[in-house]
């Protein structure tokens, strides 16, 4: 590659340094943004877990800072990876003011461990513990999430991966990929989100007092044990929580925040790859809103949907992921470069409505030569002899 005027200098000096700053970002950053796996203590054939929900403050952007619920101090929680078969254990521990349950989305589990409250179990209280019990099928990506107050307790923070390898792997066979990141969409709406929490601690607060003084109602709850008693009770005056006094604003979510990882751009993650490498990446989408994903430059292989391997996987560079739903697709390291993965809706590409934000991330290779990263400034600015190189990729706040 013939390079010229400043741009050639630049890579001069780059080479002198040595050290490959791409590759150091993707190799020691990139970990951080992805969920930790969660490591089981094993109780001869069974292999028990330790979740607990706490309310923490999450970074959403540089300088952007909310309270929400997080399972083990981080949104998402913790990566659960088990194979296929194994006998899971989940000691879930309750340490807010609220109620909680644990839904294993996707997952085979008993009736009893499907963690809908006042259907499967009763709600988790505050202080209480409870014991999840399951075999781990199906094979594939699925993810675990509140099930109680959940159009507020899930965009709140409270999901988090589940994997169920298996040692036959049929994508393994198929593409023989080197390494796999998991990425978990979710929406926010952050005005929502702390004025229904607020509220909803008050609430609790009010009815742990009345239990605790034994003055218990169930219409207080708006708990019955039928929909003919909510009927009878709404015959003596009662009047339900969705009706002119409900308790809380009639307006629904509108997201303003789009994360990956429990982050927005730019603290989204960057996927990192080499030439003539496979990557798999496991999409999950925990969130309110469909979102419409690209990449740059590249086809790349559909070959699981929610946790199903494909007959025939689909080759595509632009896919669909809807609430609720699990992809998994395979990237071939074949068009080295810096390539944008974004939301192709850029509605959700958007911090507080200002674009670049949201889902956007990059696709970098790391053995990228330092030398096509450099770039003269913008404008004829002229850059301080001691600042950093004036590389690729930077970040944007304002197009």
């Amino acid at each position: 590659m013939a390079l010229t005027g400043s741009v050639a200098a630049g890579a001069v000096g780059m080479a002198a340094l040595g050290a490959t700053p791409l590759l150091a970002q993707t190799g020691v950053v990139a970990p951080k943004r992805f969920p930790k796996t969660l490591k089981p203590t094993i109780f001869g054939d069974t292999k028990e877990f330790k979740l607990y929900i706490d309310i923490t403050r999450q970074e959403l952007a540089p300088g952007m800072v909310i309270h929400t619920l997080a399972f083990n101090g981080s949104v998402p929680g913790p990566e659960i990876r088990v194979k296929r078969g194994d006998k899971v254990r989940v000691l879930f521990e309750n340490r807010t003011e609220l109620n909680h349950t644990i839904h294993w989305h996707g997952m085979y589990v008993p009736w009893r461990m499907d963690g809908v409250p006042y259907v499967t179990q009763m709600p988790v209280m505050p202080g209480e513990t409870f014991v999840y019990e399951f075999e781990a099928q199906p094979y594939g990506t699925h993810f675990y999430h509140c099930h109680w107050g959940t159009l507020l307790h899930m965009q709140a923070g409270m999901y988090g991966s589940l994997i169920v390898e298996d040692d036959d792997d049929p994508i393994k066979k198929r593409f023989d990929y080197d390494r796999e990141y998991t990425l978990v969409y979710s929406a926010h709406d952050v005005n929502f989100l702390r004025e229904e929490l607020n509220g909803m601690l008050d609430r609790m607060k009010e009815r742990r007092y009345l239990m605790k003084n034994g003055r218990f109602d169930a219409k207080r709850f708006s708990l019955f044990d039928s929909k003919e008693e909510l009927k009878n009770a709404i015959e003596e005056g009662y009047q339900p929580p969705y009706l002119t006094n409900r308790r809380s604003s009639a307006r629904l979510p509108q997201p303003n925040w789009f994360t990956v990882n429990g982050s927005s751009y730019p603290n989204t993650p960057n996927l990192a790859i080499r030439s003539g490498e496979n990557i798999r990446v496991r999409l999950i989408n925990a969130g309110t809103e469909e979102h419409y994903l690209h990449l740059h430059g590249h086809d790349f292989w559909l070959v699981c949907d929610d946790g199903i391997p494909l007959s025939q996987p689909q080759q595509m560079n632009t896919l669909r992921l809807s609430p609720g739903k699990t992809l998994d697709m395979v990237i071939e390291g074949t068009n080295r470069g810096l390539w944008t993965f974004h939301d192709h809706d850029t509605r959700r590409v958007t911090n507080n409505g200002l674009y670049p934000g949201g889902n956007l991330l990059v696709l970098a290779y790391e053995d990228l030569p330092d030398e096509e990263r450099v770039v003269n400034p913008m404008g004829g600015m002229k850059m301080d002899k001691m600042a950093k190189m004036n590389m690729l990729p930077k970040v944007a706040l304002d197009e």
